[in-house]
């Protein structure tokens, strides 16, 4: 079986993309969820994408990036962009936060301070941490009123027992293992604390990986390593440090992915941009997606010292 190079390049094909998700489609009419005509339509489509194959362009071989590299220019535009994950984010955050006792939070990974400004707005003291100084920079400015230093989430800037509750949200992708976070998170956290996690399911249904292509400061195109953590990641990671289930929910996507707006067109040169290529199958990336979970968010709580 070939792998990944040791560098880890790894290479992306536009028509393969397209393809897994007429596959996908497909394997959920074969189990019943469509018909006929809808397997038919699929059929004819993929010939169709095949014979137009020259139109989506080449494979390309596509380079990791580190993560800090590739936040620091997604700083930029990653409160403006049309993200699916962040409504599901809020609405499943709202009523946590909201039971949250009072207290000091550590909000893990803060981004630009979307989750932070949540928090301040319930009266908690917030202390944000993050790798990214791009992303620093605009929770900064945009909550003044919380605390953000630089650090990682397997090596928080906190004192023991700092603060009663951890937040982290849309970013224990990035680490390929999970124990090292929750190890720090027990340690940081006050007894009785609630450890709120929220994460992205892989867009490539059927992987353990999910890279996300991105641009560093310098220019540099490449990849953001992202890993699916399957939900015994998450219980094999926690319980050992102490930490209780109190909640896992779910948000998924609905009956339609795809924009109707959004037509198919020329390609963007380069690593194939998933979202320019989903009108090119429209109705297979609609079926392949609904119902399937975007994020997972789990509640746990720090058993009290015996």
């Amino acid at each position: 079986m070939s792998e990944t190079p040791a560098d880890g390049t790894i290479h992306q094909h536009p028509l393969a993309y397209l393809l897994g998700l007429e596959g996908v489609a497909l394997m959920r009419a074969f189990a019943g969820e469509h018909d006929r005509a809808f397997t038919e339509a699929r059929l004819a489509e993929v010939r169709e994408l095949l014979d137009r194959a020259e139109e989506l362009g080449p494979g390309v071989d596509v380079a990791p990036l580190p993560v800090v590299d590739g936040y620091d220019d997604w700083a930029t535009t990653y409160d403006g962009e049309d993200n699916g994950c962040f409504p599901m984010r809020d609405d499943l955050l709202a009523p946590l936060l909201d039971a949250l006792a009072p207290g000091p939070v550590l909000d893990a990974a803060c981004g630009t301070g979307a989750v932070s400004a949540q928090l301040v707005a319930r009266g908690h003291e917030v202390i944000g941490i993050d790798l990214s100084e791009g992303m620093l920079s605009r929770a900064r400015a945009a909550v003044p009123q919380a605390r953000f230093e630089h650090g990682a989430l397997t090596a928080m800037p906190l004192a023991d027992g700092a603060v009663r509750h951890v937040v982290c949200s849309l970013a224990l992708t990035h680490l390929p293992d999970l124990a090292p976070f929750f190890a720090d998170a027990a340690r940081v956290m006050r007894p009785g604390g609630r450890l709120i996690a929220l994460d992205t399911r892989t867009h490539f249904l059927g992987s353990a990986r999910y890279p996300l292509v991105k641009t560093a400061p310098d220019g540099r195109v490449g990849y953001v390593e992202g890993h699916h953590h399957g939900l015994g990641d998450y219980l094999r990671a926690a319980v050992p440090q102490g930490f209780v289930v109190r909640e896992c929910l779910e948000g998924r996507h609905g009956e339609r992915t795809v924009d109707p707006a959004h037509e198919a067109g020329r390609l963007t040169p380069g690593p194939p941009d998933i979202w320019e290529l989903h009108p090119w199958a429209r109705e297979a990336t609609d079926a392949a997606k609904a119902g399937q979970a975007g994020v997972v968010c789990w509640v746990f709580e720090l058993r009290p010292e015996v």
